[in-house]
């Protein structure tokens, strides 16, 4: 295990004072190889935070161009990166803000021929894409794999996150939202989003990969947020013994 340096340990010194971290919590952080899918609304506070925080090496995968109509919520970009491919704008905004981890940054479409080679590496799989085809390829590659996903999601006034531990026999995300051959096409384009929102739901995923990496989170659960009253409510997921994507992992 690499060791922290000494500009390493100033930068991340109100991490250290935190009983939750300390140094050798730091040093799993800086070991750490997460995944983003998705650098738009969630993915850019998510990936903002996971730099921030010192994760050793992140993977971002997005295909999209930046455009004006993208500023209101993705917080990474400027207005001199429209028409820059996100995944490039978001790297160098992210090395400018810590150039001591491995940025990845990938201008692909995720698709069931590239999910492995793409992701194998990643201990944490962040789910920030506006689509239920990507959902239900992360799901399913995350189940087989028995990696972590931590899927987020928000529309309108409303935010969702949802933690998948599949180390354990745990319930996946089409237990929750069961696959049908129609998949419904709501995002941010059709419906409008409260931009905020997607900072704290982004957030929040980022918060959940990195103390599962600590080790002070496991298990699967579901939090929704409304963002007009900030009420939060957090619920466990159960397992749904018909899930055809459970029952096809076996």
């Amino acid at each position: 295990m690499m060791e922290l340096n000494d500009k390493e340990r100033l930068r991340y010194s109100r991490h250290l004072l935190l009983k939750e971290v300390q140094e050798q919590g730091q040093l799993k952080l800086k070991n750490a190889h997460m995944a983003v899918v998705g650098c738009g609304g969630l993915g850019s506070p998510a990936l903002f935070y996971l730099a921030a925080s010192g994760i050793g090496t992140l993977t971002f995968i997005d295909d999209d161009e930046v455009e004006l109509s993208n500023l209101q919520r993705q917080i990474l970009y400027k207005v001199s990166h429209i028409g820059q491919r996100k995944s490039h704008a978001a790297s160098k905004v992210l090395a400018s803000l810590n150039n001591s981890i491995e940025l990845n940054p990938l201008c692909t479409k995720l698709t069931a021929d590239n999910v492995v080679v793409l992701l194998k590496n990643a201990d944490i799989v962040l789910d920030c894409s506006d689509n239920f085809e990507t959902r239900y390829l992360l799901n399913s590659y995350c189940l087989k794999n028995k990696k972590v996903l931590i899927s987020g999601a928000a529309i309108a006034t409303s935010g969702q996150v949802m933690c998948f531990d599949f180390r354990e026999n745990g319930p996946c995300y089409a237990c929750v939202f069961p696959q049908s051959d129609e998949v419904e096409s709501t995002n941010c384009d059709n419906f409008g989003v409260l931009s905020p929102l997607l900072g704290v739901i982004g957030a929040q995923q980022a918060l959940l990969a990195i103390n599962t990496i600590l080790g002070h989170h496991s298990g699967c659960y579901f939090a929704s947020v409304d963002g007009m009253t900030l009420k939060q409510n957090v619920w466990q997921i159960v397992k749904d013994r018909q899930c055809m994507v459970c029952s096809a992992a076996c």
